[in-house]
Formats: structure tokens, sequence, C-alpha cells
């Protein structure tokens, strides 16, 4: 698996699976109904943030990542990661290399520490793959995420010092 950073090439293949995820309203805290335009926006962020791409042997797209600055002004210093892979390619160690490239990554870059602003409590699978990459839940938003299924569940703040 390679990690490389996302282009425009590879935008319609990482709206195949993105647009799902967005749709289905559990783990993201965005419109269900956000458009595609919209997203390629808030996802193929500007310096100093960077979007990537895990792609496999063949340079099919299992996921994707974004990091960029938490905050601006006196917060810039604080990274944030955000996460989605193809969920016809799960269990096949994207998730876990994307999220250990953007820690890298941020690093490099100068950032001091990376943040997750909203992830939510029963996404079971990406708040352990957080927490084995040695984030921390620094808090919890009680009834923070309205699950279109599970009704109001909590919403994580994740951290880790860089």
């Amino acid at each position: 698996m390679l990690i490389r950073e996302a282009t425009e090439e590879d935008w319609p293949a990482m709206w195949a699976f993105m647009r799902g995820i967005v749709e289905a309203g559990d783990t993201y805290s965005y419109d269900r109904d956000l458009t595609e335009e919209a997203c390629r926006e808030l996802w193929l962020v500007p310096e100093p943030g960077r979007a990537f791409v895990a792609v496999d042997e063949d340079g099919k797209v299992l996921g994707t990542s974004k990091v960029a600055r938490n905050q601006g002004g006196g917060g810039a210093h604080v990274a944030n990661g955000s996460y989605m892979v193809d969920p016809a390619h799960h269990g096949r160690g994207a998730g876990r290399a994307l999220g250990a490239h953007s820690l890298e990554w941020a690093r490099s870059a100068g950032f001091r520490a990376m943040q997750f602003n909203a992830v939510v409590s029963t996404n079971t699978r990406a708040v352990a793959l957080w927490q084995a990459l040695g984030f921390e839940i620094i808090a919890t938003l009680p009834g923070g995420f309205e699950h279109p299924e599970q009704g109001f569940v909590d919403l994580h703040i994740m951290y880790q010092r860089l």
C-alpha cells in the first residue's frame, strides 16, 4: 500500500465511496445531502493542509485522509485529521496506515498536536484505532451527535501530543 498526496485526478475515485459515507450520516458531522463540490472543498484543503490517498499496488484508491490546522491564529499549531476508507476495502489496514501517515506528516510539518473534534462514539472501530495510535479521549459531549438509527449518541474529542 502506498500513501501519497491526493490529486484532482483522484477525486472521482474518492467521491465514489465518500458519497455513501456522507449520505449514511452515521460517522461524520456533515450534512447528509452535501454536494460533491462542497465535499471537495472541505476535503482537498489548501496549504498548509494536505489531502492524501492510500492506494493498492494497482493504483486503486482504498481510502483518504486530510490534515489541516484545527484552528487559526494561536491554535494553528494543532492539526486536525479526517479519514474515510472505502467500505469495500475495510480490514486491509488503510485506516491505520492513513492515521500513522498523518501523524508523521503533521510532526514533520511542525504541528505540536493533533485533535479530532467529532469522533462518534458508536464508531467503535475508529475509536479503537485512534486509541491504538496513541490518541486519548479528552472530552465527551453527551448526545452530541444525532445518529440516523441510534438517536442521540455521544461525540468524543480525541487528542494526541506530537
